[in-house]
């Protein structure tokens, strides 16, 4: 942290960014509007339960761990608030693996979906490797909002799909009383 200069600091703001709050929020509202315009419902659910609902989830784990900052103050760090877990890293898992999620089903080519899947975990690790560097968390809080938001992907991933098989079963017609009555 000592080591570091103003011109890879630069660098560095600029590549968390692709985690922070703002960028996430900005990229939610395209999507939202997307889905609403194409009547994408399920995905639509999906993606605001998934990525606020995980941040949300993450705010909370902060107020329980209660773990300082490597660095309360510097040249580099003005942030406030609790280290467990880095909100920019799983913010950055929650939405590039929400997408990753969406984009896959329809990639055929292998070599289209393997460069998927390593640009959505190159921008995780960038950016929790920023967060490390600029001093605002530790590897552990990294590596924990990484797991986090990939469990809560799992999660959101398996009681959606659950609950789209039942509203597909609600929906189709039984037979069952039409060939009793024959």
């Amino acid at each position: 942290h000592d080591r570091l200069t103003p011109a890879i600091v630069t660098v560095l703001h600029t590549l968390t960014d692709v985690g922070s709050g703002k960028w996430i929020g900005i990229v939610l509202l395209a999507l939202v509007l997307f889905f609403v315009w194409k009547r994408w419902w399920p995905s639509l659910v999906t993606l605001i339960i998934a990525v606020p609902g995980g941040m949300l989830l993450n705010e909370w784990l902060k107020l329980v761990v209660h773990r300082d900052r490597p660095f309360i103050q510097g040249e580099f760090v003005d942030w406030s608030g609790y280290s467990f877990a880095s909100g920019h890293t799983i913010g950055a898992t929650l939405l590039y693996g929400q997408l990753l999620l969406f984009v896959l089903p329809s990639l055929k080519a292998l070599h289209l979906r393997l460069l998927c899947i390593f640009s959505a975990a190159a921008l995780v690790l960038v950016v929790g490797f920023t967060r490390i560097a600029l001093g605002a968390h530790f590897l552990t809080d990294v590596l924990a909002a990484i797991f986090f938001g990939i469990i809560w992907l799992m999660l959101c991933t398996v009681l959606g799909k659950s609950v789209r098989r039942r509203t597909v079963a609600s929906a189709v017609p039984t037979t069952h009383g039409a060939e009793l009555q024959r």
